[in-house]
């Protein structure tokens, strides 16, 4: 999973859709006037990012409800790729889970993967963001315009760094664990 183009609006095929969990796609509700930060908590230790709420409004509600939900509690980085990427989100381990819904691309053309620590969507092409996402260990700049960016890593970008490498189809033992993000008002 992981290639995506540009959609306009990202509430067109997220509307009142709802899997067996209760877990329901964005809906355009988070209030905006706030600045969110995301406390990961993982096997690697700690890193806090900055959530873009204004810039990427339902993928940040869609992550904020998702993990005010424990739906990433226990997850992996199931794909960690050395000098590109960590991709996490996945309650399966494959690459191929989400939260049973789907919904649309914010790109944003004045954001770019210019910088080790960015936070976007992974997806398998445009309109199928789910639950999966990725950091950056590097500039990505080939993934501008295919990935909604919704935050940056604003402390602990040392610990991203050590997510341990692995890849999904040859690996015998679990990624690096999340054990837990914590949604904030300040870093």
């Amino acid at each position: 999973m992981f290639f995506v183009s540009c959609a306009e609006n990202s509430k067109n095929n997220a509307d009142l859709v709802e899997n067996k969990n209760n877990l329901i796609a964005p809906q355009g509700n988070l209030d905006i006037s706030k600045t969110y930060y995301a406390e990961f908590n993982t096997d690697s230790g700690k890193f806090t990012v900055q959530l873009y709420d204004d810039l990427a409004p339902y993928t940040v509600e869609n992550f904020i409800n998702l993990s005010e939900n424990n739906f990433y509690n226990g997850t992996t980085f199931h794909r960690v790729i050395p000098g590109f990427m960590a991709q996490g989100g996945d309650p399966t381990g494959t690459g191929s889970g989400g939260p049973g819904y789907k919904f649309d691309d914010e790109i944003n053309d004045n954001l770019s993967h210019d910088k080790a620590g960015i936070l976007s969507m992974a997806n398998a092409g445009p309109g199928t963001n789910g639950s999966q996402f990725f950091i950056t260990f590097s500039p990505t700049p080939h993934l501008d315009g295919m990935h909604t960016i919704f935050g940056h890593v604003v402390s602990g970008l040392e610990n991203v760094m050590k997510i341990t490498p692995r890849d999904p189809f040859s690996a015998s033992e679990p990624g690096d664990r999340i054990i837990k993000i914590i949604i904030k008002n300040q870093p």
